[in-house]
Order: C-alpha cells, then sequence, then structure tokens
C-alpha cells in the first residue's frame, strides 16, 4: 500500500477552504481565551505563575502541552518516518528526562523560589550578578526552543495551505509561505503572552493538550485500522517503502559505522551518547519547564503535576511510533522530503493520505486540517510558554533585581515583561526564517543541550552543595552557556554540510553535531572551580534554602512577596 502520489497531490479550492475555516476557528478560540484570562490578570503573580491557583491535573496537562511541541508531533514523527528506529531515541530520552525533573527539582524548586529559575539561585548568594546570569541563560535557551517551533510552523502553514514546491496560492509560494507562518505565529503567540500573561497561557494549553491527543489519537487509530491494527505489518511496509538497510534497526541516523574510517565511527557513537545526555538532562533545566512548577498551591501539587505529566506524555509518544512508521509506509519518505526536506511535514500528510484512502478527498482534507490545527495549536502554546518565561526572566530577574534593586512595583514588572515578549518575538521571527532547512526535533535537541549545560548543574549544586557560592554560579552558567553555544557554532549545524545553516561555509572544527558531551562537564568543572576560587560562604542561608526545599517552610511567605 503506497499512497505517497495521492498525498502529495495539490488539494482543491474546497478543500483549501475547509482547512483554513478549521484553522481559523482555532485560533479565533485560542484568542477568546486570552481576552477572557487578561481581565483576569491584575497582578505580577498573576502574571508570572497564574495566582498559583491550577491543580495538579490542569498543570500536568500545561506541562504535556509545553512538551507535545512541534518537536514531538511533527519533528519525531518525521524522524522516525526518515530514519525509523533511530527516529524513536528522541522520544525514549524525551520520556525518561522527566524522572530526572521528578526526582531532583519539581518539588525543591516549587518550595525555593516564587517565579523563575534565579529565584533559586540567587537566594544563597548575591542577587544582581548571579540573577544577569540566569536571565540570560532563560533567554538563550528559549530563543533555541522557540527556532523549533516557528520552524515547524512554517512548514505547516505550506502544508496547510496545499501549496507544493513549483506552485503558488494567493501570490505566495512555498518558501514565502512558510516565512509568513513564522511571522504569524511571532504575532500570536506576543499577543497571548501580553495580554494573557501565564493564567491565559496555561489555559491554552490545557485546551491544546486535549485537541492534540484527540488528533493524535484518531490518526493512530485511522491508520492502525488499514493495517488491521497490524502494528507488525506496518512497520514491514514502513521498512520496504523506505528504500533504506536496517531502517528498523539503529544506526541509521546515529552511531553510524563507516566502513574503513574508524575515527568518524567513533565520532558518530559519541554523538549519539551526546544527544542522550541532552535529552535526559536537559528538562529538568528547561526555562518554560521549571517555572511550570510556581503555578500550583504547594510542592506536593507539583510533584502530582509531573506524575500527571509523564502519564500524558508516555502516551502521546507511544502514537508517534505509529505515526512516524505510517507516514513512512503510507505517504512514503520521497513524498514527505518533496514537501519538506526535514521531514516535518509527516504526520499531516499522513493525515491527508489515510483521510483519501477512507473517505475520498474531502475526507482527506478534513483530516488534515483537524491534524495541522491540532499541530499548530501545539506548536502555539509552547512559544506561549517559552515567551513568557524568558519575558518574566527578564523583567523579575533582570528588570526588577538588577536594574531597580528590588525596587520596582508588580505593575512596572508586568510592563516590562509585555515589552520583553515582543521584543523575544522579534528575534526569534528573524533566526527561524535563516533554520527553515532543520529538523524540529533537532534544533529541539539543541535547546535541551543548552538547558543542560548552562542551568542544571548550577541549579543542582546550589541546591545541594554547602560550598557552592556566586563565583561558582557565574561561571557555572556562563561556563556551560558559552560552550554549548560555541561548540554548536563551530560544528556542522552551522556548516560544513548541505543541511547546515550556512551550506556554503566550512568552518566546522568540532565534529559532534551535539554538544552536551562536552558542554555538560565544561559546565561542571568550571562551577566547581569559580567555588574553589572564591572564599565567599554562607553556609547558614545554605541551611535556610535546604529546610525550605525539603519542607516548603517559608515558601508561602516568599510567594506572596
Amino acid at each position: 500500500m503506497n499512497l505517497a502520489q495521492e498525498a502529495v497531490e495539490t488539494v482543491s479550492d474546497s478543500s483549501r477552504i475547509v482547512t483554513i475555516v478549521l484553522f481559523v476557528l482555532m485560533i479565533a478560540a485560542t484568542l477568546g481565551v486570552t481576552v477572557w484570562a487578561s481581565r483576569n490578570t491584575s497582578s505580577a503573580t498573576d502574571f508570572h505563575s497564574g495566582g498559583r491557583g491550577f491543580s495538579p491535573l490542569q498543570n500536568g496537562l500545561a506541562i504535556g502541552s509545553d512538551y507535545m511541541s512541534a518537536a514531538s508531533f511533527l519533528g519525531i514523527a518525521g524522524m522516525i518516518s526518515l530514519f525509523g528506529y533511530d527516529g524513536f531515541l528522541y522520544s525514549i530520552g524525551f520520556l525518561v528526562a522527566w524522572l530526572v525533573a521528578l526526582l531532583l527539582v519539581a518539588e525543591l524548586l516549587r518550595n525555593s523560589g516564587r517565579y523563575t529559575m534565579g529565584d533559586v539561585l540567587s537566594y544563597r548568594m548575591q542577587q544582581r550578578p548571579v540573577r544577569t546570569a540566569a536571565s540570560v541563560s532563560t533567554l538563550v535557551v528559549s530563543i533555541f526552543y522557540l527556532l523549533a517551533q516557528m520552524v515547524g510552523a512554517g512548514a505547516l502553514i505550506a502544508l496547510l495551505l496545499g501549496i507544493q514546491p513549483g506552485e503558488t496560492f494567493l501570490g505566495m509560494d512555498a518558501a514565502t509561505a512558510k516565512i509568513v507562518g513564522i511571522v504569524v505565529v511571532g504575532l500570536l503567540m506576543t499577543t497571548y503572552v501580553t495580554f494573557g500573561g501565564m493564567k491565559g497561557t496555561t489555559w491554552v494549553q490545557i485546551i491544546k493538550a486535549v485537541i492534540l491527543m484527540a488528533g493524535a489519537a484518531l490518526l493512530t487509530l485511522l491508520t492502525l485500522s488499514l493495517y488491521g491494527f497490524n502494528l507488525g505489518a506496518l512497520m514491514g511496509d514502513a521498512a520496504a517503502a523506505s528504500g533504506q538497510e536496517g531502517f528498523l534497526e539503529p544506526g541509521l541516523r546515529y552511531g553510524v559505522e563507516v566502513a574503513g574510517d574508524p575515527l568518524q565511527t567513533m565520532w558518530n557513537k559519541l554523538d549519539l551518547i551526546s544527544l542522550g545526555m541532552a535529552l535526559v538532562l536537559g528538562t529538568a533545566g528547561l526555562p518554560h519547564i521549571l517555572i511550570r512548577f510556581y503555578t500550583v498551591p504547594d510542592s506536593q501539587s507539583a510533584r502530582k503535576s509531573v506524575n500527571w505529566g509523564i502519564g500524558l506524555i508516555g502516551t502521546f509518544y507511544l502514537m508517534t511510533l505509529v505515526l512516524g512508521f505510517g507516514a513512512a509506509a503510507i505517504v512514503g519518505g520521497e513524498a514527505i522530503r518533496a514537501q519538506d526536506g526535514a521531514g516535518n511535514t509527516a504526520a499531516p500528510q499522513l493525515a491527508q493520505a489515510v483521510g483519501e484512502s477512507i473517505g475520498g478527498g474531502m475526507a482527506g482534507a478534513v483530516l488534515l486540517a483537524l491534524i495541522a490545527s491540532a499541530a499548530f495549536a501545539a506548536i502555539l502554546s509552547t512559544v506561549a510558554g517559552l515567551v513568557i518565561a524568558s519575558s518574566s526572566s527578564i523583567a523579575h530577574d533582570f528588570y526588577n533585581s538588577v536594574l531597580r534593586r528590588g525596587k520596582a512595583t508588580g505593575t512596572e514588572e508586568v510592563r516590562v515583561a509585555r515589552i520583553a515578549a515582543l521584543g523575544v518575538g522579534t528575534i526569534a521571527v528573524v533566526l527561524a526564517v535563516f533554520a527553515q532547512g532543520l529538523n524540529v526535533a533537532f534544533l529541539v535537541a539543541l535547546a535541551f543541550a543548552i538547558a543542560a549545560s548552562a542551568n542544571l548543574p548550577t541549579l543542582l549544586l546550589s541546591l545541594f552543595w554547602k560550598r557552592f557560592n556566586t563565583s561558582g554560579a557565574l561561571w557555572g552558567i556562563y561556563g556551560g552557556l558559552i560552550s554549548a553555544v560555541g561548540l554548536v557554532a563551530f560544528s556542522p549545524v552551522v556548516s560544513g554540510r548541505e543541511t547546515s545553516l550556512i551550506p556554503g561555509a566550512d568552518f566546522a572544527w568540532f565534529p559532534l553535531p551535539n554538544p552536551a558531551l562536552v558542554s555538560v562537564p565544561i559546565s561542571i568543572l568550571c562551577a566547581v572551580i569559580g567555588t574553589l576560587m572564591s572564599k565567599e560562604r554562607d553556609f547558614d542561608k545554605f541551611a535556610m534554602l535546604q529546610v525550605r526545599a525539603l519542607t516548603g517552610a517559608g515558601a508561602e511567605k516568599a510567594a506572596k512577596h
């Protein structure tokens, strides 16, 4: 069974109308939620943490929504459809990462902080330099993660409008439509954050989680129904349609053994380890995930939120296995690459092909519209979470604590956060235009590597090492941040390959596309050296932090100030 030709046909005008109408209705609904939330957002606590009034289930849905982004629905499905077994490594890594967040971060962070990661890092150290570093790190990680969502949005818009290479719609070719999609997402995410704050963002994420799970479940069931719910037959057809040996075995993309070149083989295997390290350690350092722990009433609710999130995310990633192999079998790798070279449109293309197989062209258009709308909702909610994380850090950590020395009012802080949201959105749009050729799951892995390097080591050392001090925190954050970003800049991600950001140049001396294997140890080493070089010690503050982190004593008082 191969419906590749049908999957890439230009959709009719009537089909386009159906997809666009459903798409616009979804956007209108989320904007309506934002307007409602804006009327209930009056204080800094409302804007930064949604008033801390969300239940564990609600926050768990929002956590899942944050995580089930374009990388999950579009990037991972695309990776599996093009690289088989190796694509599923992302699903495994993303899911296992939550154990680190659950066991080491969730409760301790909720008890220790107020709005941002900087609250925890600066508690027992000098406020201004540490909060500045935390703000810089949050912004860099968020920008990298935002790139992935924007690139996915651009690819999705081109498919949604049915624009194939060489064709136009409303005067737009596929490349122009992708740029328009990126700009539209930038405008919408800025609107969500500016007017709705964390309260509006969280409700949009809750709604989106339900829509995305329902859409993915529907497409999974329909795909399996074409094979009589025989997963083995589906995977067999996927392997045959891929035209690649070892499609169902490891080594097609990661850890590839190169005959006659043991050095390159070694680098390939080390890159696989580096990717796994980034995925497993990165989650607990992602700013937009960390701030979610502040939106619930207490630490027990934070833990329960993670439990709900793990169940939701685990179920979803099992479905990406079916979607990825289904796209390979039904759409075909050639058709997927023809629409988007990085495979980011595999799941929506599968929806169109399955719909056409079951009920004809109109059914294909409707199913495409439903899945594309769900994916677009995933993108919107995730970018909103990223923007509010970065804008809150800029307003709370940098503006209030550094520039105003803690004297800014809540109203001033919220105003600065809204201005920062506009700035972050603009930067993300501009950069995303130049990153359209990269797979979104891969872009997210880079964000995870930076988060694992710059944030997680410093956060854990602050919570658990008595001797840790301001110098160590600054060395750890900046050391991890500079090493991770610097190694990426001189890796094949940026130059040296046809798929690089700058394909015509070659200044890649670092052989690993994923830097975590090197940058995480550098961050830890920098933090230790920086700590030992300074005589600053405050064991009493560390004892107070431990009591608060482990018991929650004083957490509620801190949350109200």
